[in-house]
């Protein structure tokens, strides 16, 4: 029987994740499709619990839907419960399993991109989205002792520092440049910069030599925030390796295998 999974967001159509699950299932030889799904917030609930019904044994979630799933699940991992958000479901036994793999796809994809980074140093995040929620908690599990949030609008921000212990704070989106000084990790979680989007512009020269600078936006692969670190030689690590990582735990729930990332995946689904 073809094992069914997809991905639910609004817009869908941008989504690489149907290249990257395609992959896998042909390199492991599996019976199965991954199907994206444009779902319009009314219809969430409905699709949730319609998909099951139809064969589907999961789903990843993304943009706007992460919260609204969560809310939706039966039960959580407690990566998911932290941060009040879900980006993969699980369909068994006639209920939802809610998990994020954001956070685990970013660590994953920071150490492979930046082996030297340490986690015995502040974190700069820029954003206070469904993506930070998730970064944000993992950098805190790695041992990064304080995490700096700054976001366009500094209430979103406050309301997500209010998720954690003192360890994360705020400081104003003027201030940004200023907040890299001392700096291990410098995040944007943003979609400036994006393919479309208005570009982020950003300070560096606060930011110190050593310190990693990543960026989640993979379309361009090379940002200009990317471009401008790489010019006075910190090491840049772009957001295409955590789109790759973070999906491998669901594929491991819904198909069976757990797959590998490597150059031919990111290759597969930068084709």
């Amino acid at each position: 029987m073809t094992i069914l999974a997809g991905v639910i967001g609004d817009p869908i159509a941008h989504s690489r994740s149907p290249r990257l699950h395609g992959h896998w299932l042909r390199r492991y030889g599996i019976d199965g499709q991954y199907v994206p799904l444009h779902v319009r917030e009314a219809d969430l609930r409905a699709t949730l619990h319609l998909l099951p019904r139809l064969g589907f044994t999961g789903i990843n979630v993304t943009l706007p839907h992460k919260e609204a799933a969560f809310a939706l699940a039966d039960d959580a991992t407690e990566r998911a419960a932290a941060i009040g958000a879900a980006n993969t479901l699980i369909f068994r036994n006639n209920r939802i399993f809610a998990d994020n793999t954001d956070g685990f796809g970013f660590i994953a994809n920071l150490r492979a991109g930046a082996p030297d980074w340490r986690a015995d140093e502040p974190a700069l995040v820029i954003g206070a989205g469904g993506a930070a929620r998730g970064i944000v908690a993992a950098l805190l599990a790695a041992g990064v002792p304080v995490v700096t949030l700054v976001n366009r609008t500094r209430e979103r921000a406050k309301a997500l520092a209010g998720l954690f212990d003192a360890r994360v704070s705020v400081r104003d989106w003027s201030d940004a440049g200023h907040a890299m000084a001392g700096c291990g990790v410098v995040v944007n979680t943003t979609s400036l910069g994006m393919t479309g989007q208005p570009p982020l512009a950003l300070d560096l020269d606060a930011l110190p030599q050593h310190a990693v600078v990543i960026d989640i936006v993979y379309t361009p692969l090379r940002t200009a925030l990317l471009e401008a670190a790489a010019a006075r030689g910190n090491p840049t690590v772009d957001g295409l390796g955590m789109l790759l990582h973070q999906a491998a735990p669901g594929f491991q729930a819904w198909f069976g295998i757990e797959p590998e990332v490597d150059d031919a995946l990111r290759e597969a689904v930068l084709a």
